[in-house]
């Protein structure tokens, strides 16, 4: 797992849940949603201003008191970190950010800076961290994007281009190209339908445009397949699953891997 999504999910801690999908014409099928069910809890009788002044306390003067400074950012939930960092600059004149970077190194600095960003913002700085520079993360890139909803996404664009004064999909296109390029472009403009939209008699066509597109002649027309994997809900989407290993035989998986390489592969 990339480093940047492996530190996304050890902050935003989250689990897998199986909701009951209503489709058009169906029964209802379980599906499987990446739903956020959080660790950490709004602490009780939260006090920003005395935990301004237990961090100030702990970075003060000779050594730092890490066991403090995990007591207090571990236990709290983000947006009471943030008004525990509004506190410590109102209150104590101070930037919490660049004293807890002056006090602390290596990958315990990484995690309590982060614990500090908010997620959307935390996803934007790998996603720039990603382009930014020589050479391209894809890795980090389709970790980050190809999982997103519609909602998200767009918050990720909005925040980005708030942050780096660029749009996202035109940094991603100047990083990226080909139908790999396309498939993240579609992503980034938010065109997925909404979850829970299925249309089990479409998805029985778009199984056959992938086998017609892939499997069903001699070379693979790349673009049916990011056009329907980039427009289609992820619940739509285990419908074409289905329906395509019903007419081939094969799963999804073994059909791309069959079919396409590369960077489209994985992010595919």
């Amino acid at each position: 797992i990339n480093r940047c999504v492996f530190w996304y999910l050890a902050l935003n801690p989250s689990d897998f849940e199986q909701k009951s999908v209503k489709s058009v014409n169906s029964e209802p099928k379980m599906s499987w949603y990446y739903t956020p069910k959080p660790t950490v809890f709004p602490a009780e009788d939260f006090n920003p201003s005395a935990d301004a002044a237990a961090l100030r306390k702990a970075m003060k003067g000779f050594g730092t008191d890490e066991q403090a400074i995990i007591d207090i950012l571990c236990a709290r939930c983000n947006w009471q970190r943030q008004a525990i960092a509004e506190a410590f600059k109102n209150e104590l004149g101070r930037d919490l950010i660049k004293d807890l970077k002056s006090e602390l190194g290596g990958k315990f600095e990484d995690v309590i800076l982060g614990l500090m960003l908010p997620p959307v913002n935390y996803l934007c700085k790998h996603l720039h961290k990603a382009m930014d520079g020589i050479g391209t993360n894809e890795r980090a890139l389709i970790e980050i994007l190809c999982s997103q909803n519609n909602e998200q996404m767009h918050q990720i664009a909005h925040c980005y281009e708030e942050m780096y004064n660029r749009p996202l999909a035109e940094h991603v296109c100047t990083e990226t190209s080909g139908d790999f390029r396309r498939l993240l472009t579609l992503i980034i403009t938010g065109t997925r339908d909404p979850p829970g939209t299925v249309d089990p008699d479409l998805a029985i066509e778009q199984a056959k445009q992938m086998y017609e597109a892939g499997e069903g002649q001699w070379g693979t027309d790349e673009s049916v397949f990011t056009k329907i994997m980039a427009h289609s809900s992820f619940d739509q989407l285990e419908y074409v699953f289905d329906e395509y290993k019903k007419l081939t035989g094969r799963t999804i998986e073994q059909a791309l891997k069959a079919e396409v390489s590369g960077d489209l592969y994985n992010a595919l």
